[in-house]
């Protein structure tokens, strides 16, 4: 039977530095809600990934999909409707609304059920059908609109978008409704400028010379950035677009269909694009994305979505070049398991 026995894959030192009896595992103190639990999610060196490609230089990433809705997504939703609260343009028991590609959509359907208010979600029926029941679990009610003539299941386009807006309006307007408003909302970019930055920051030992982020509303950038430049106005930031709708980088949107959910939907008119945070520019194409999400998971066992996979290719891009020797840091903003259906793990 002793001679069945294999060496791990990783090496004896490296098993016993992550043993239970070196690191301090004490469990978080009793959370009283469900939305303590929102934030304070890991922060992880991609060591397996840098190594095996003969890489200088440091990449990491801060696991979001540990948030109770699997997305960094609950961040916002809890800024927005505390703070919405807090100004009295929500009351108690009114009804929140919001166009969702599905995760801010989890993180509003799990803040209202806590503090008491209906949740309609208006989501484009190109988006995952993991995203529609996760929603629905939590007690959303999710409206599907239908994808605009010529798109393709799985890539929501900007005139999907527009669909999704239009539904979006009238249902507000229907129910008296409150809207979120993300790609508006300050507590968009609060909720990462105050809470996901400052992580980051001190996980990182103040150690951050880059950060990375696949635009959507471009509130977890523009506020993670803000956070960063505060702390040392040497940090570099670079946004991710896919290949064919990279307008912000000001490249002509070729289709404006693409795999990666959630992000590139060929704004220019984003509140939150802050391009004085942008020291450059990155395009990743759909294959690009998987392959990244593949080797998060095969690798570093981090199970992440489409954009994760787009930031991981970024990451990688950038330390073959202008990142070099340095640190690059990013966020897995969801959690694979809401991508099943799809074409990411066959």
């Amino acid at each position: 039977m002793n001679s069945e026995l294999r060496e791990p894959a990783h090496s004896r030192d490296e098993f016993y530095a992550f043993s239970p009896g070196s690191v301090d595992r004490r469990p978080p103190p009793l959370a009283h809600s469900v939305l303590e639990t929102i934030g304070n999610t890991p922060l992880v060196e991609l060591s397996r990934v840098v190594r095996a490609r003969g890489l200088r230089g440091r990449i990491l990433t801060k696991l979001e999909f540990m948030n109770p809705g699997s997305s960094k997504k609950d961040r916002v939703a809890l800024e927005i409707v505390r703070r919405a609260k807090a100004e009295g343009a929500l009351h108690d028991g009114q009804t929140v609304v919001e166009l969702t590609s599905g995760n801010t959509g989890t993180g509003l359907a799990i803040v209202c059920g806590a503090l008491g208010h209906p949740f309609v979600a208006v989501m484009s029926r190109g988006n995952s059908v993991e995203r529609v029941r996760q929603m629905a679990a939590f007690g959303a009610e999710v409206v599907l609109v239908d994808q605009a003539d010529g798109s393709a299941p799985g890539q929501v386009s900007g005139a999907d978008l527009a669909l999704v807006e239009e539904r979006t309006i009238a249902l507000v307007a229907e129910r008296e409704a409150f809207r979120a408003h993300q790609f508006e909302h300050q507590g968009n970019v609060l909720a990462h400028q105050l809470h996901t930055g400052p992580e980051l920051w001190e996980q990182a030992g103040g150690r951050v010379d880059a950060f990375l982020d696949c635009v959507g509303t471009c509130g977890s950038f523009t506020g993670v950035m803000r956070c960063l430049r505060s702390l040392n106005p040497g940090v570099r930031g670079y946004l991710v677009e896919p290949a064919n709708a990279a307008v912000l980088a000001g490249h002509p949107a070729t289709s404006g269909r693409h795999q990666i959910q959630g992000a590139g939907y060929a704004r220019t008119d984003l509140p939150f694009f802050a391009p004085e945070l942008v020291d450059g520019y990155i395009q990743v194409t759909d294959a690009e994305a998987i392959a990244g999400a593949r080797a998060l998971a095969a690798e570093e066992g981090i199970f992440g979505g489409f954009s994760s996979g787009a930031h991981l290719a970024a990451a990688l891009r950038l330390l073959e070049g202008p990142e070099r020797n340095a640190t690059v840091a990013f966020l897995v903003c969801d959690s694979g398991l809401k991508y099943l259906s799809t074409s990411l793990f066959p």
